[in-house]
């Protein structure tokens, strides 16, 4: 097997995977709240980055080194972006929560302005009105011209989302640790922290099983192997873009699912949002492609 297909299948195994999260996230906040989903998920994903670091035995590299830039980077990424993403789940149906964290390669290209001194280039300024113009059809549920938004937090905590997610990548573009060794880090510094707004808030409460098996799968998959396949695609593929278009695969999937599993009814508002949205990141996908 040549190296592009085999970085093509981990990428396509990464996006089914992601595939699936969205309706993971509404079937595990059915019972518990994000706080509880949030923990049980960090704790399956601590101890499978944990094993696998060991595996590559870098334990001692681990032990040793990075942790400044864990202090940081563990606080965002798990505790601050996964908490605030799991609100919004909470709080809005699936199909909108998925459709704006969407906009986070967007709101990367945004942020690059002050952090890196990047500059925006004519087409990301058209990416950017044309995929948050989605946004807005999405937050509004199709009425436009109604500034009435049926969920103004559930929205405010979905974009927030995207912002640190994409502040967390800018941030860490320097980042010069193994990526297992960064993550299983940043978890080391996140469980103790959400393992602690656990005992204050919700407390360590058993839900059944299926809530129990869809928190395991959140860890596992979302925050786990989906992570591992992605990072395994883009570093073996010998253009980036061959692997980057495969994301636009989810969100049709993602919406069939909700549907399917969830029984969420698909809103055409969320159609013609996302759609705008997808475009969107594709104008600006294209221009990168150009510039590779």
């Amino acid at each position: 097997m040549s190296q592009d297909r085999y970085a093509i299948l981990c990428g396509l195994g990464a996006v089914a995977l992601w595939s699936t999260v969205a309706t993971a996230f509404k079937v595990a906040l059915a019972w518990m709240s994000p706080v509880e989903l949030m923990w049980l998920a960090a704790l399956v994903s601590w101890a499978l980055m944990g094993a696998l670091v060991i595996k590559q035995g870098n334990i001692s590299i681990a032990l040793r080194t990075g942790w400044k830039t864990a202090a940081w980077a563990g606080l965002m990424n798990p505790v601050a972006y996964y908490l605030v993403l799991f609100a919004a789940y909470d709080r809005l149906p699936g199909q909108e929560a998925m459709a704006l964290n969407y906009t986070w390669a967007l709101a990367m290209a945004f942020l690059a302005v002050p952090l890196l001194g990047q500059r925006l280039t004519r087409m990301d300024i058209a990416a950017g009105l044309v995929a948050y113009a989605g946004v807005w059809v999405i937050a509004t549920r199709g009425s436009v011209f109604n500034v009435s938004f049926a969920d103004p937090l559930g929205v405010v905590l979905a974009l927030a989302s995207t912002l640190l997610w994409a502040l967390y990548w800018l941030l860490n573009a320097r980042d010069r640790r193994p990526l297992l060794v960064g993550q299983w880090q940043n978890f080391s510094v996140g469980l103790p922290v959400l393992t602690v707004l656990l005992l204050l808030g919700p407390g360590l409460q058993w839900h059944g099983w299926p809530a129990f098996g869809a928190g395991v799968y959140v860890g596992l998959f979302e925050m786990g192997v989906a992570f591992i396949l992605w990072q395994l695609a883009v570093h073996k593929v010998s253009r980036t873009a061959k692997v980057s278009n495969l994301i636009f695969l989810s969100p049709p999937v993602s919406l069939l699912l909700l549907f399917l599993v969830v029984g969420e009814p698909i809103l055409p508002s969320t159609l013609i949002g996302l759609v705008l949205i997808l475009l969107g990141l594709g104008l600006q996908q294209a221009q990168k492609n150009e510039q590779s």
